[in-house]
């Protein structure tokens, strides 16, 4: 396993690496990475309910991880130890926000294991059964 710090080039390539990805904007700031035409990484627009608590600057640099659910989300935004978060926005969703800025704090084996858990939250049951059971993972 790799344990050096994850970087924004990591988010890419393990979201890329996996089976089924389709990228929509690959070359914009807002990559979207959906399997089965569902979404599961993407790149959000600065908006007003995600804002920076002192200064109320609207954060530019956020990614949603979609999570595969509800007490997953919670375990990872209530835990002090991890850069998740989440806004008011996001209630009841299944999904986590991570500032890129803080990135770093993850490292790549932790990283691909969120992407990894996003891919198999939104891919049908028979591909994540054919992934869970491949060589190929990303997480090994």
């Amino acid at each position: 396993m790799n344990s050096r710090r994850a970087r924004v080039a990591d988010i890419h390539a393990l979201a890329s690496a996996l089976p089924y990805v389709t990228v929509y904007d690959p070359d914009s700031s807002t990559p979207v990475y959906q399997v089965g035409g569902k979404s599961f990484v993407f790149f959000r627009t600065p908006r007003p309910v995600a804002v920076d608590p002192v200064t109320g600057e609207r954060y530019h640099d956020v990614v949603v991880f979609w999570v595969p659910d509800l007490a997953a989300k919670e375990a990872l935004v209530q835990d002090e130890s991890t850069p998740f978060f989440t806004t008011p926005h996001f209630d009841g969703h299944p999904s986590v926000l991570l500032r890129l800025s803080r990135l770093p704090e993850l490292s790549r084996d932790e990283l691909a294991e969120v992407i990894e858990d996003a891919w198999l939250s939104r891919a049908s049951a028979g591909r994540g059964r054919l992934y869970l059971e491949s060589a190929d993972r990303i997480t090994r």
